[in-house]
């Protein structure tokens, strides 16, 4: 994308506009935010881009927002945010012109996927449509859940049980998980990665893949041979460095890249995330997720 994409959410709940406000400015949006929609047809004025817009609020609500909205600015794009189970006041919002709506709590993915659906059908260009590089669709680095090689895996289960929690304390907006821990040196420069499969592997008693003698292959080990295994293991190793048991760091792909490319890099190494560089600084990482919701996109076109 190259000119930012002018984003007004408005929404009564302070924290909801707040956090919102910072995840979409670090997925390269500029927002612009109204804590009611009297505020908010002030603020039409300006030049946005995209409106997401609350239903229920208090003095005129989204209905009545959109009405004034659209009869001002046809052609602005609207995303209307509802509550589970509201279908009926969200027909409506489609029947009254909204480009879509979204339930909460909502995805931080969807919502900039459905934003960027949104500008694309408020601003449509004659020929192509300028595909997107990877930069567009990354998870910017200070986004993403990072550890130093010195700390624990006591600290690490800490940041990984993070990474795939909601990250936003509020129930309106949830990021999507990493399930994933990128690890840096003293330098700044990553030097592995830990998943769960790291943890896993990492607490599996070496005698179990050493070879067995010949006559020992059918033997099952017993219900009694594994029981307190998982709980001894584990604890054994919450003192040691993630050094100790992380991954290799992932292969690395330019900002500017094809997101085919970037699709092709984890198909043919058999990978589902890549650290994302420009001029040789890491600046974001992309995940296969990332594709999916780009291919998303793509169908709705």
């Amino acid at each position: 994308m190259g000119n930012l994409i002018n984003v007004l959410m408005v929404d009564d709940e302070e924290k909801f506009r707040s956090t919102t406000k910072k995840l979409l400015d670090r997925r390269g949006f500029n927002t612009l935010i109204a804590e009611n929609a009297e505020k908010a047809i002030e603020k039409l004025g300006q030049e946005i881009d995209v409106v997401v817009l609350d239903i229920k609020m208090p003095g005129m609500d989204g209905h009545e927002a959109l009405k004034h909205i659209k009869n001002n600015s046809p052609e602005l794009p609207v995303i209307m945010l509802t509550g589970h189970g509201d279908m009926e006041s969200a027909q409506a919002a489609l029947e009254e012109g909204a480009f879509d709506y979204l339930s909460k709590p909502c995805d931080i993915d969807i919502l900039t996927a459905k934003i960027n659906e949104a500008y694309k059908e408020g601003h449509k260009r004659d020929g192509a449509d300028e595909e997107k590089t990877v930069k567009d669709v990354m998870i910017p680095i200070e986004d993403y859940t990072t550890l130093n090689v010195e700390q624990t895996v006591r600290e690490a289960m800490l940041k990984l049980r993070t990474s795939f929690s909601l990250k936003v304390p509020t129930s309106s907006i949830m990021e999507t998980g990493h399930r994933s821990v990128l690890i840096f040196d003293s330098k700044g420069e990553v030097k592995g990665v830990l998943t769960i499969k790291d943890l896993l592997n990492a607490i599996m008693p070496k005698y179990l893949s050493a070879p067995k003698p010949t006559m020992a292959d059918s033997i099952q080990y017993s219900p009694m041979f594994w029981s307190g295994m998982f709980t001894k293991e584990f604890k054994n190793i919450l003192d040691n460095n993630v050094e100790d048991i992380m991954s290799p760091p992932p292969l690395s792909i330019d900002s500017s890249s094809n997101l085919m490319e970037a699709a092709y890099m984890m198909v043919y190494n058999r990978v589902r995330r890549l650290v994302v560089r420009d001029k040789g600084k890491v600046t974001g990482m992309i995940r296969e997720q990332d594709l999916f919701f780009e291919m998303e996109r793509i169908q709705k076109d």
